[in-house]
């Protein structure tokens, strides 16, 4: 369980994939800070929305060009591979957007932003603390540039005490763009 260890922040991905159902929405990014079956305390769109996050990760922890991904990191980071692939792979949804959504990733991140501000309380009290710090600094629209996944990196590295080198991925993705 890694993954859990530095609460992850490839939250892009995971909120595309809802199905456009905000609640869905909620419960995918709120996802990582809930553990085993307490999601069962949730309303039915929420659960659903934890248990989507699930498979998300799972099937990126199976898929070949995923693991081909975090294999080409791993020498590196470790175990760290697969979150820094989660997050970099956020960076070129982000980057391509208009391929896949016909709403700006402005418009979808401000409306998605809106949820959870007008949620807050339905969060675990970590993603309370986190979401915040999420909106002010605009993480999802900053996923686009080299910048905003510095930053992300930084923030991992630094919530694994250094440990991680993450701040250093980002010399890989600019090298292996």
């Amino acid at each position: 369980m890694i993954r859990n260890a530095a609460y992850e922040m490839n939250f892009l991905a995971h909120i595309y994939l809802s199905e456009g159902d905000p609640m869905i929405q909620l419960g995918n990014f709120m996802a990582d800070a809930v553990k085993g079956n307490s999601y069962r305390i949730y309303t039915p769109k929420i659960q659903t929305g934890i248990l989507l996050h699930r498979q998300i990760d799972s099937f990126t922890d199976n898929d070949p060009v995923a693991r081909k991904s975090k294999y080409r990191l791993h020498k590196r980071y470790g175990h760290y591979s697969g979150i820094i692939i989660d997050i970099l792979y956020d960076h070129y949804l982000a980057k391509n957007w208009d391929r896949y959504c016909e709403t700006s990733l402005e418009d979808f991140t401000a409306q998605f932003y809106r949820l959870v501000d007008e949620n807050i309380e339905l969060l675990p009290l970590r993603i309370q603390t986190l979401a915040p710090i999420m909106i002010r600094e605009d993480w999802l629209t900053g996923y686009r540039s080299f910048e905003g996944i510095e930053r992300v990196l930084s923030g991992m590295n630094r919530r694994t005490n250094g440990k991680s080198q993450m701040h250093l991925a980002i010399n890989d993705l600019k090298n292996n763009y």
